[in-house]
């Protein structure tokens, strides 16, 4: 034998690798609506740009019944390369290969892969399609979960981490990208539990189907577990190269700035002012607004379907990465509840972790009133944003569109908790509580001892609208930088940036700090 057979032998054994759990299986994949490992890896990467790590890695033949398996590549496809000319690191469980299930060998790889993305300092994306742990090696298996979860939470932070759920993702599974910066889901596709429906009947009696417990529409809109809901393989794919281009490679760079050619109107958008009613009490969209004055088609929304009263999502203004917490006046009258606490106060906390400014467009009447909501945590929730922000040390600005009042206005980016910037427009009303609530209290003896109460009542409500309920009083307490021409809102922002952009801030030196959850 010669080195050209060894050379041959090689090449033998890596198509036996690539074929995975063979052609039949491959088939099987495809009439499941699936692609395969490979082929999620070929149409995430640049072409010609994906290196294959541990190949040949194999699991023990000691352990129950695995001397009679084959599991070429151990069920894992993983390896590095590049998105748009990016470093990347990633995993593709392959679902051909005993059924993509977690093993001793089969987690080593993934570890491996995500300490070398945390050394180079890229991120790091798992492409999951699992049936969960094999059972077959015991509590091999759960050790190697418990390696790759220490590694998703020592690395948050570090490297932005992405799951996309593109099959099954059952038992301990789930915990690995619940740890991770985004979850992107295949509507149909993508299951993820913790318990299946037939365990749940066999504890509890009830009745589900596996998309009814766990699928993407009930994580997208219910349990908020998923970030983003894709309806094909190709368009999560293609969310993870969108997302990636708002994020730094790690957390000691800044994001990306966008090359971006300025328009005529860039300095001046009236048709803000059509938007946003003078009349406070009418609804309207808080995306018109946002896409009237970040860059035009850049708007990444994050979290849509879930918590509506709050939109966040990702921007760029004048070509740089900019994160964006919005009131949404159409839902709940912009109020926040439990939901919108925790999804505001994580995507804060991502942003500052990758050095992402914030910018906050506030339109708040408070945090929402009721029992279920005071029974359900409220304070605790609640506290998370007050917490996220005064905690971030990018860029934090604040457009005040209408109301701020309570609370809420101290909680969303006020100065007092750490605001560089804080913008009012001129209709905005800043206020301890809304002019109908304070005219009740303040004036309540007035308008029970008037002859025409209704009359008294709405007189005292204008008198503290004009007296209170404006932006210059706070704006002469200095809690409010400038009241702004809504129309010059885009380039009051463009400078901002601009000006903010070397900023740095320290924090007193701590082991980290006790965030409510």
């Amino acid at each position: 034998m010669d080195i050209y057979s060894k050379i041959d032998e090689l090449y033998d054994k890596r198509r036996e690798v690539e074929l995975g759990g063979g052609d039949e299986r491959i088939q099987k994949q495809y009439e499941r609506g699936k692609l395969t490992a490979r082929d999620r890896i070929n149409y995430l990467l640049d072409e010609d740009s994906f290196v294959e790590l541990n190949p040949f890695m194999e699991h023990r033949t000691t352990d129950f019944g695995m001397d009679k398996v084959e599991a070429h590549g151990e069920g894992v496809v993983t390896g590095y390369g590049k998105i748009n000319g990016r470093p990347v690191y990633l995993f593709a469980q392959d679902f051909t290969v005993f059924g993509g299930a977690l093993g001793e060998m089969h987690a080593k790889k993934i570890a491996n892969v995500m300490d070398l993305a945390a050394k180079s300092g890229a991120p790091f994306i798992g492409l999951n399609d699992s049936g969960g742990a094999r059972i077959q090696e015991g509590v091999g298996s759960l050790d190697g979960y418990g390696q790759i979860f220490y590694r998703n939470s020592i690395y948050s932070g570090v490297i932005p981490q992405i799951s996309v759920i593109m099959g099954p993702s059952a038992g301990g599974a789930v915990y690995s990208p619940a740890i991770t910066d985004v979850i992107i889901m295949v509507e149909k596709t993508s299951k993820m539990f913790i318990t299946g429906p037939k365990v749940i009947e066999t504890v509890t009696g009830e009745q589900i189907s596996a998309e009814d417990l766990g699928g993407a529409h009930v994580h997208n809109t219910k349990s908020g577990n998923a970030h983003l809901s894709a309806k094909t393989e190709e368009e999560a794919l293609d969310y993870v190269k969108q997302l990636l281009s708002y994020l730094p490679d790690s957390n000691e760079h800044k994001p990306p700035v966008m090359e971006y050619e300025k328009k005529e109107d860039d300095h001046y958008r009236s048709e803000l002012l059509e938007i946003v009613p003078y009349d406070t009490t009418r609804p309207y969209d808080i995306k018109k607004v946002v896409n009237e004055i970040v860059d035009e088609g850049s708007f990444f929304e994050i979290h849509k379907d879930f918590a509506k009263n709050i939109v966040v999502g990702f921007a760029r203004i004048n070509g740089q990465s900019v994160g964006l917490i919005c009131n949404q006046p159409k839902y709940m009258a912009g109020g926040i509840d439990i939901d919108s606490s925790d999804k505001a106060s994580r995507f804060i906390r991502f942003c500052d972790s990758f050095n992402v400014p914030l910018i906050t467009f506030e339109d708040v009447t408070g945090f929402f009133p009721g029992i279920k909501q005071e029974h359900g945590g409220i304070i605790r929730h609640g506290a998370k944003i007050l917490y996220a922000y005064s905690e971030a040390t990018v860029p934090k600005i604040t457009v005040i569109v209408r109301k701020a009042f309570g609370g809420a206005y101290v909680a969303l980016n006020s100065k007092s908790i750490g605001a560089d910037l804080v913008f009012a427009w001129p209709n905005s009303e800043i206020a301890v509580m809304g002019p109908e609530g304070a005219a009740n209290i303040i004036f309540a003896r007035e308008i029970a001892e008037s002859d025409h109460p209704e009359a008294t009542r709405q007189a005292k409500i204008d008198e503290y609208k004009e007296k209170f309920a404006n932006p210059y009083i706070a704006a002469g307490l200095g809690m409010v930088d400038d009241v702004i021409d809504p129309r010059e809102t885009r380039v009051k922002l463009m400078q901002s940036l601009e000006m903010l952009y070397n900023k740095h801030e320290e924090r007193p030196k701590k082991k980290h700090g006790n965030i409510p959850l």
